[in-house]
């Protein structure tokens, strides 16, 4: 019987694009996680488990919730990482500067691998996006996923990235 521990969320600041990693609000806790929220100006929350809160909640604060659910301590599917850039790609050019938040159960697996894979695609390598969210997440990630975020391969800079990059937000592509 394990009592969870309220993690704080963790800011992820790279180029233009911000994130914020956190835990799993009950709704309890709702009006903090809210308000925290509100705070960092996030306006799209991502959840990557199960739902288990009402997401209206979160909406009636003018947030966009989305959830793209995948397997504890698993690698993402392509549908989710596909689905996941897709968001990105509109969100940072829309909204230059916006917070994406995204939360899995305890904040250290499935969130913090979708954040890499967005560093990843921005031109970090691997394994600094790795170890720039294991800075401020300190237990992130899984051996599976860290083997799945050792062989990823950026799948936009083939695609759209031309129009990535002319447009405000500058995701720097070497």
């Amino acid at each position: 019987f394990a009592i969870m521990h309220h993690v704080a969320p963790v800011e992820i600041c790279y180029n233009n694009m911000r994130f914020l990693i956190t835990h799993n609000p009950t709704n309890s806790t709702m009006h903090k996680f809210t308000e925290e929220l509100k705070n960092y100006g996030v306006s799209t929350l991502v959840r990557v488990c199960d739902a288990t809160y009402d997401k209206t909640l979160v909406e009636n604060c003018g947030i966009h919730v989305l959830d793209l659910p995948y397997n504890d301590g698993a690698p993402p599917p392509d549908e989710i990482v596909d689905n996941w850039l897709d968001l990105l790609k509109n969100k940072f050019r829309e909204e230059p500067g916006s917070c994406v938040a995204v939360h899995c159960v305890a904040g250290l697996g499935r969130a913090p691998v979708l954040v890499a894979l967005a560093l990843i695609e921005c031109g970090m390598k691997n394994e600094d996006a790795v170890q720039f969210i294991r800075q401020k997440r300190r237990g992130a990630f899984n051996s599976k996923q860290l083997l799945f975020l050792e062989h990823y391969r950026p799948k936009l800079r083939t695609r759209s990235l031309s129009r990535f990059r002319d447009s405000t937000v500058h995701c720097c592509i070497q």
